[in-house]
């Protein structure tokens, strides 16, 4: 008989036991699983237990009920179609010109009525509105003047002593005093290039990236040299180094942890060769963590910051991915550049809104978000897995993707005969949007991909609009 921990539920031990030998496919696709009374009797747990167990492994997708039958797997994430490629061309300085077609893909991103793969932010209904809406009340009621005088120039205290206990599940240690409030993560980057770039000035960005960078640099007049990024372990250190001896590079803008669009996670051991790398030569790291919270292992990864020594990298997050979208949480540790960010700040907004910085300290300080995340991680882990077997049912056999251990997105790399942002065209008529690849290079490379969200719970819906996208790939290929 298993014996188990008392800090983890036994279902989820069992559930992962199973996980871990379909894994390693000492159970194979198609095999049958015991019974419920077999398994019960095996681990010393309640028919209930191994019940819950079972459900766990069907939500993912794993396994799947037959009637009168019992249990059988059903899925491996082995079958994961094939890896993505990586480009590595010579590093070149481009203008950043991917404006237009970022604004057509996204002018109807609101659209209710659309099957929308393309916002990697999380659904309403994986949000947890009542217990928000409560810490609105105890903002407004405990606040000496309701929350409508300004709030303190690097943002409430409270909040920020919050932050501070956060940062440290990414192994940052930094007093409130450090960090610095923003209206959502875009704010924060742009704060923090703005303190370390000119006009004209190179920056290293990954390729792909958020296109939501670009467009901040171009509001700078920045120019981009593209590091090529492995869709497993990140950023290629070789190719940096020589982009920053070639380019006179003044900074970087990475997302070392859970990519967007590849998901890519870089090691603890390579962020901490990336933070020696730029340290050496100087060169700002502005560290975009937001996504580090949604790991679907054991742990979180650790972040560039946690290695940093002497105030190089400017880290920067928001809650928006995580819990409010709409009450634009972010916030930066610019390091020895946190005078300049602040003074930037006082200079563009003096300051941000008191209610949902109130809110949000009281949701943090009472151990709300955590319980949040844990349930969050299940279900977009969930998410993900299903979403690649419904992919696997109704694309081409020939199409690759990424395996992302963490985040929101799939990117998904198809037959160089497909043309992504036509697809969009072409799926929009069907009330479906994607985000195609074009837009996540300042140089239109990419044209082939595409980046699906999986924030939506996977359901007929979805399942159609799969299969459509499936479809009009195909139509291209013929074409």
């Amino acid at each position: 008989m298993r014996t188990f921990s008392k800090q983890e539920h036994k279902y989820l031990q069992v559930a992962d036991g199973i996980e871990q030998m379909i894994q390693e496919e000492v159970l194979k696709i198609g095999d049958k699983l015991p019974s419920v009374r077999v398994l019960s009797e095996e681990y010393g747990i309640s028919m209930g237990t191994a019940f819950q167990a079972y459900y766990h492994l069907e939500g993912k997708g794993l396994i799947e009920a037959r009637p009168k039958s019992g249990y059988y797997v059903r899925f491996n994430n082995r079958r994961f179609p094939g890896r993505l490629s990586v480009k590595k061309p010579e590093p070149v300085v481009n203008a950043v010109s991917t404006q237009e077609m970022i604004a057509s893909v996204f002018s109807n991103i609101t659209d209710a009525d659309l099957i929308n793969f393309s916002i990697a932010a999380p659904e309403a209904a994986l949000l947890p509105a009542a217990k928000i809406n409560k810490s609105v009340i105890h903002a407004l009621r405990n606040s000496p003047n309701s929350c409508l005088y300004y709030e303190h120039i690097q943002g409430n205290p409270e909040l920020r002593k919050q932050l501070s206990k956060l940062s440290f599940n990414g192994g940052i240690k930094v007093s409130h005093e450090e960090i610095l409030v923003t209206a959502g993560c875009m704010e924060a980057l742009a704060m923090c290039l703005k303190a370390v770039t000119a006009a004209g000035d190179a920056v290293a960005i990954e390729s792909p990236t958020y296109f939501g960078i670009f467009q901040v640099m171009e509001s700078l007049g920045l120019k981009t040299v593209e590091i090529p990024t492995d869709p497993v372990d990140g950023i290629d250190l070789e190719y940096l180094e020589r982009a920053i001896k070639k380019f006179d590079i003044k900074a970087c803008v990475f997302v070392p942890n859970f990519n967007n669009p590849l998901g890519s996670c870089m090691p603890d051991n390579k962020k901490k060769e990336l933070v020696a790398l730029i340290t050496r030569y100087q060169v700002p790291l502005i560290e975009d963590d937001i996504y580090g919270e949604l790991y679907f292992g054991k742990h979180r990864p650790r972040t560039c910051k946690s290695f940093d020594e002497e105030g190089f990298v400017l880290h920067c997050s928001s809650l928006s991915k995580s819990i409010a979208p709409g009450y634009r949480i972010g916030w930066c540790i610019p390091g020895r550049f946190l005078e300049k960010v602040k003074a930037l700040k006082f200079m563009h907004t003096v300051t941000g809104t008191t209610l949902t910085q109130v809110t949000m300290a009281h949701f943090l300080s009472i151990g709300r978000y955590e319980h949040h995340l844990k349930k969050l991680r299940a279900l977009l882990h969930t998410h993900c897995l299903r979403y690649v077997q419904g992919i696997i049912q109704h694309f081409p056999e020939d199409v690759k993707l990424s395996r992302p251990d963490g985040g929101f997105v799939l990117w998904v790399e198809m037959n160089e005969e497909v043309d992504g942002y036509k697809l969009y065209q072409e799926a929009l008529k069907y009330g479906i949007s994607i985000a195609p690849g074009q837009i996540f290079s300042a140089t239109g490379e990419y044209s082939n991909c595409m980046r699906l969200s999986y924030a939506h719970s996977y359901d007929d819906t979805v399942d159609y609009g799969l299969k459509i996208l499936g479809g009009l790939i195909k139509k291209q290929m013929r074409s």
